[in-house]
């Protein structure tokens, strides 16, 4: 095949060592060169044409709730298709195999389902900007400045990802300078997220999304022909890797010892599939910002659905890579941490195998791919970041008066602001074995307990404002000390995570379950010792004390309902086949 790099069989691992400069495994050609910098000009473009639309601050920070539930639902998508996904999943396959392929099933579907089906009325029904100001509604405003405070603290670390792992991507395939490629891609996100808001960020994540699936192709596809097809695959990652199992979702998680990841299918469940996967995807302000853009509730209900169906073919463009890696390299990856001279690290495992297969044309999409990736992550995590701090901080806390035009005028500073304190936070990853330990590590701490005061807050109206800030302030601490306990002690992964042989996620997953319990417990117990809000004060916002809309006159084919129950019936059919 003409597709085929000339690196694609052993000489690749021989180049790496033999290229101690960094001077990168292959160069650009001019047509590769001129596809991305088209790339950097459209999205430019996007955000100087949207300005003119981008007036008020609904429209700044909600798009002016004009979305319909396909732009809604892809970009809901998109704005989780960054570096996360494209890096840092491919680099936890090559670490623990399929079992990454869990954070995309069982760790997204259900959630996803549900947050369309259950928790988007209240979002769209109470006009909320941001989960933050839902929960100031629900419990008040020291509720909500201890979630937006955590929330702002953590999308400036998750962006710092995005731009770690473009310049990363830069340097190991192309031998750019790290400090080049991080200010290149920071300053265009900053430009056309600060011109249009959560417009422009949309609509680029919609191009994005298109961009990711045509480039990220290339690599999967490329690769199973080389293996002969997924049983040529298997057969040869137990071939390189006798001791371990690296193929199957199920059949291993009966025991701590038995699978790659030292984790009981215990974790997996309640502490992904359900603390961790609904925590992100019902209260994480990043995606959730872009439904509650949608312009009406059927629509906000849907887009989550849509994104459901598109979520479970991920794993082909983001985990197939790192498998392949455990089949085809002839050279095995370390941790972050133990990388030195000759060795590469799990991070890198996506442009080794860009570099295997793609050649000149080919490469410049693949990259630029690559690329947006990093700038939709960027740039969902920056808008959300700019609202947040401007309706949940700036406006309750600094200046509660100021005109319509001051608060997108503040936005648009805090883009910018916002986008260079990212780029101190990018070289925190350094320290971490991969990127997902890293983003699960942050989960934990900020996103568990908040699920779980969302949650207790929307289901119950006996829960009081006093209980809902105990408990997310419990959950919360809770989580960052028995990480630091960790830290300090190794001997307390045992306690934490059940058992000694745990590797960094399956704590991350336990840390999260208990954290939640935690957050759980004391809202339930101080609520049960503090007064409640009249009913009257929760129309809108609680079950059993709203109307929501009815979908009587709409036939089945139409409702949100019935595209969930078929978005479930594939997950399960998913879950069967690779048992």
């Amino acid at each position: 095949m003409n597709c085929f790099h000339h690196l694609a069989s052993a000489p690749l691992g021989l180049l790496l060592a033999a290229d101690p400069n960094g001077s990168g495994i292959i160069s650009l050609r001019p047509v590769d060169l001129a596809i991305i910098a088209i790339y950097f000009v459209m999205v430019l473009a996007i955000g100087f044409y949207l300005k003119r639309y981008t007036k008020s601050g609904e429209d700044f920070f909600l798009a002016g709730r004009e979305m319909t539930a396909w732009v809604a639902g892809l970009s809901f998508l998109s704005a989780n298709l960054g570096a996360l996904e494209l890096m840092g999943w491919a680099a936890a396959a090559y670490q623990y195999g399929i079992l990454a392929t869990h954070w995309y099933w069982v760790g997204a579907i259900p959630a996803m389902i549900f947050l369309g089906l259950v928790m988007m009325p209240f979002y769209y029904i109470s006009k909320t900007h941001s989960v933050p100001g839902y929960l100031q509604l629900r419990y008040g405003e020291s509720t909500r400045a201890l979630s937006a405070v955590s929330f702002a603290f953590m999308t400036v670390l998750m962006s710092g990802i995005n731009m770690y792992a473009m310049a990363l991507v830069m340097k190991v395939v192309l031998g750019w300078n790290i400090h080049f490629s991080i200010w290149v891609s920071s300053i265009t996100v900053a430009v056309y997220v600060a011109l249009g808001g959560l417009f422009s960020a949309i609509f680029n994540e919609v191009l994005q999304f298109f961009l990711i699936w045509l480039g990220a192709l290339l690599i999967p596809i490329l690769g199973l022909i080389e293996t002969g097809g997924w049983s040529g695959l298997v057969a040869r990652i137990h071939q390189n890797f006798p001791q371990g199992d690296y193929t199957h979702l199920w059949r291993t998680m009966g025991s701590f010892s038995d699978n790659p990841m030292g984790i009981h299918w215990t974790g997996i469940v309640l502490g992904l599939g359900w603390v961790i996967s609904f925590g992100y995807w019902t209260t994480d302000f990043l995606v959730v910002q872009r439904v509650i853009a949608a312009k009406d509730i059927r629509s906000a209900k849907m887009a989550p659905i849509i994104g459901s169906f598109f979520k479970m073919a991920v794993p082909f463009i983001v985990i197939l890579p790192g498998l392949l890696g455990l089949g085809l390299l002839s050279f095995k990856l370390v941790p972050e941490s133990a990388v030195g001279p000759g060795l590469h690290s799990y991070n890198e495992v996506l442009p080794l195998m860009l570099a295997r297969y793609c050649g000149p044309g080919l490469l410049g999409l693949g990259i630029t791919a690559l690329i947006a990736g990093f700038m939709s992550g960027m740039a969902g995590n920056v808008s959300a970041f700019a609202t947040v701090w401007t309706y949940d901080l700036y406006r309750p806390f600094v200046r509660k008066d100021a005109t319509d035009a001051h608060y997108v005028s503040m936005g648009r500073w805090c883009t910018i602001l916002g986008v260079l304190v990212s780029i101190g936070t990018a070289y925190l990853v350094m320290n971490f074995k991969s990127i997902m330990d890293y983003v699960q590590a942050l989960f934990s701490f900020f996103i568990a307990p908040l699920f779980g005061t969302v949650l207790l807050g929307m289901l119950f109206k006996r829960v009081t404002p006093k209980g809902g800030f105990c408990g997310l302030l419990a959950g919360t601490v809770s989580s960052v000390g028995m990480w630091a306990l960790v830290k300090a002690d190794p001997k307390m992964l045992a306690v934490i995570a059940l058992s000694p042989n745990a590797k960094d996620m399956a704590e991350n997953m336990y840390r999260a379950l208990w954290s939640w319990l935690i957050c759980v417990i004391v809202t339930v117990v101080v609520s049960a010792l503090t007064k409640p809000k009249p009913v009257e004060e929760l129309t809108g916002l609680v079950y059993g004390c709203t109307e929501l809309p009815s979908e009587g006159d709409l036939p089945l084919w139409k409702r949100p309902i019935f595209w969930g129950v078929l978005s479930a019936a594939a997950f399960v059919v998913l879950q069967w086949i690779f048992w």
